[in-house]
């Protein structure tokens, strides 16, 4: 298993906000010391060429003025290149994939949210948008996008959906933040789920939509492994144990697919420990 992350991820905060350094010191902490012989790379910048097939420039003009983007995200000094750091990470797993290997983006911000011309919800860039629009760049016919965060990805959506070669299927609760993902359309599936969804009824969902996207016969996958959807979680109301991101990393592991997946949320104090069960199901 190779873990990508950088040290500048750790350097912005919010008081009081969940999004904090915490979720990936703890995280590489916990990993080097119970996995001793896992790889690590220092995540590099992603060039902007790169950016600007998911984004309008005036957004990435935009995440270098010094105001915030709205109340849940916050305008940093330097956010726009940690997050084109965050980004590069998750360029890094994808190559990594396409080597026959396991990599995981360990980076903070997060992107799902992030839309064309919009920073929001703790994102500032579409970082498993800007991936798929690059592995379709490259050639590839068809790739798929999974996205077990709690909230809807309604960055990666708006901005893959109707992209031919691509399939996104998006698990997530509903009602809750950012409010979309109701149904499906085009090439995107939705499964909203309601607050406090029986963990089995929960799990048999995460089943049927990982079978949708294998049915795809994809080149490459690509993951937004959040982990909010925890029992414990302060942001969301649903069901998911520790054991759960296990069963759904040993899913990556029985694919045969090239798979590359990124953090994205997941505020609990158990953070580190749901992210090791979920890689350590991966690694098998």
């Amino acid at each position: 298993m190779l873990i990508i992350t950088h040290d500048s991820c750790l350097s912005y905060y919010s008081l009081g906000h969940p999004e904090r350094p915490y979720r990936v010191a703890a995280t590489t902490a916990l990993l080097k010391e119970r996995h001793p012989d896992w790889d690590w790379q220092e995540a590099e910048l992603l060039e902007e060429e790169k950016l600007r097939c998911a984004h309008l420039l005036g957004h990435l003009e935009r995440l270098s003025e010094p105001v915030d983007f709205d109340a849940d995200t916050a305008y940093h000094d330097d956010i726009y290149s940690i997050a084109r750091r965050s980004a590069g990470a998750t360029m890094a797993a994808m190559d990594v994939a396409l080597e026959g290997k396991k990599a995981f983006s360990l980076m903070r911000p997060p992107g799902h949210h992030a839309e064309r011309d919009r920073a929001m919800g703790f994102c500032y860039l579409s970082n498993i948008a800007i991936c798929a629009l690059e592995a379709l760049a490259r050639g590839m016919k068809r790739v798929a996008v999974w996205d077990f965060d709690v909230h809807h990805g309604n960055g990666t959506e708006a901005i893959l959906q109707g992209v031919e070669g691509v399939l996104y299927a998006s698990v997530h609760q509903h009602p809750c933040y950012p409010g979309t993902g109701s149904v499906s359309s085009d090439n995107c599936l939705n499964y909203p789920m309601a607050p406090y969804t029986p963990v089995e009824t929960l799990m048999h969902t995460l089943e049927s939509s990982w079978q949708e996207l294998l049915d795809f016969e994809p080149e490459l996958v690509l993951v937004s492994a959040g982990f909010d959807a925890y029992e414990n979680d302060p942001l969301a109301e649903m069901t998911l144990r520790k054991k759960d991101f296990q069963t759904l990393g040993s899913w990556l592991k029985q694919s045969g697919f090239p798979v590359a997946a990124t953090l994205e949320g997941g505020y609990s104090d158990d953070l580190p420990e749901l992210i090791d069960a979920f890689l350590s199901g991966w690694e098998g």
